[in-house]
């Protein structure tokens, strides 16, 4: 199909998606006159967008129009929906309209379905960091695309360096290509040249809430001070805090509960892979389900806060704090 949808949280993903099919579609010697970026503060910019995609490309090479951030599948005209079934269908394979929308498409919409129908819709989501399955086979895709071959406990490791970053995901990947082109890597690439050549003192918001079950205040503040010192944004870490306590109440509930079916825990849990229930109840085997409560309901007060507009650093620092001091006593009330 001609016509592309892309939209998504995961901003480098996406642009680089664009960046390879528009390299794809033009002839460097004429893309300066074949390609059109429409922005969203243009007027009629989606008219504007049907009317070049309908244009026959100069020269060599095929036309490529980029629709930016537009809000048709959330909202359109009667109008425009008109001019969209108009041309949508009749779009020739001499151009390739690139649209990216400005938020999850609507699929109650006319205008979403008829770009279901029309188009290739693609989601660049960010995968949760505590998604450690999912964090991983992306590793391994992204590896598969760069034409390298990493060992599982490679894409394992850098999976736990990078987390959910997939700018950052690249650019290991392309230092471990020099790596593999030096002729210093022979086969898969193994867990050592993960830990010689990937910045392994990155730490991420998952090591600091194992910090935080464990009640280790001096670690957990020392994590704290390497995310903000690496622009981490502080909703991000504590939406990753609030993902993973969760995920650790609901394995402590049914385990209290009697619940031993590991597929059945990790369906309430929402664990991809249920062969992690094993290792999740090991982690909570010594804390509480009064501690996780109380650990939950401080990350919400957290996550207020900042939203409320309280100074990032100490707000979290000091949340941080009470959050090791929830779970310094043991499951009978015992400080460890």
């Amino acid at each position: 199909m001609p016509v592309h949808v892309y939209w998504g949280d995961d901003e480098f993903a996406l642009h680089r998606a664009i960046a390879t099919l528009r390299d794809r579609t033009l002839d460097p010697a004429w893309a300066s006159f074949n390609a059109d970026k429409l922005l969203p503060d243009q007027a009629d910019a989606v008219v504007q967008a049907l009317n070049q995609a309908m244009t026959p490309p100069f020269g060599s090479g095929q036309r490529f129009i980029w629709l930016v951030d537009t809000p048709i599948a959330q909202r359109c005209s009667e109008a425009l929906l008109a001019e969209l079934e108009r041309t949508l269908p009749n779009i020739p394979d001499t151009s390739v309209l690139m649209i990216t929308l400005a938020g999850k498409p609507d699929g109650r919409l006319k205008s979403t379905k008829l770009l279901k129908t029309h188009a290739t819709m693609r989601e660049f989501a960010a995968i949760s960091p505590w998604k450690t399955d999912q964090l991983i086979r992306h590793v391994e895709t992204m590896a598969k695309e760069m034409h390298l071959t990493l060992s599982p406990k490679a894409s394992e490791l850098l999976a736990d360096a990078v987390g959910n970053d997939t700018r950052q995901l690249v650019t290991e990947l392309e230092k471990l290509s020099l790596y593999v082109s030096d002729g210093q890597g022979r086969g898969a690439i193994d867990e050592a040249a993960i830990a010689t050549l990937v910045t392994t003192s990155t730490q991420n918001s998952l090591q600091l809430a194992v910090a935080i079950r464990e009640g280790n205040t001096a670690r957990a503040l020392t994590l704290v001070a390497d995310l903000f010192n690496r622009n981490e944004p502080a909703l991000k870490i504590v939406t990753t805090l609030v993902g993973q306590v969760r995920t650790w109440l609901w394995v402590k509930l049914m385990v209290q509960l009697g619940e031993r079916d590991e597929r059945a825990i990790a369906q309430a849990a929402e664990v991809s892979n249920p062969k992690r229930i094993y290792f999740l109840q090991k982690e909570v085997r010594s804390i509480s389900l009064d501690q996780l409560q109380t650990a939950l309901k401080l990350l919400l007060q957290l996550d207020l806060g900042l939203k409320q507009g309280a100074e990032p650093r100490s707000w979290m620092q000091t949340h941080i704090i009470q959050l090791c001091q929830t779970f310094q006593a043991s499951p009978s009330g015992q400080w460890r």
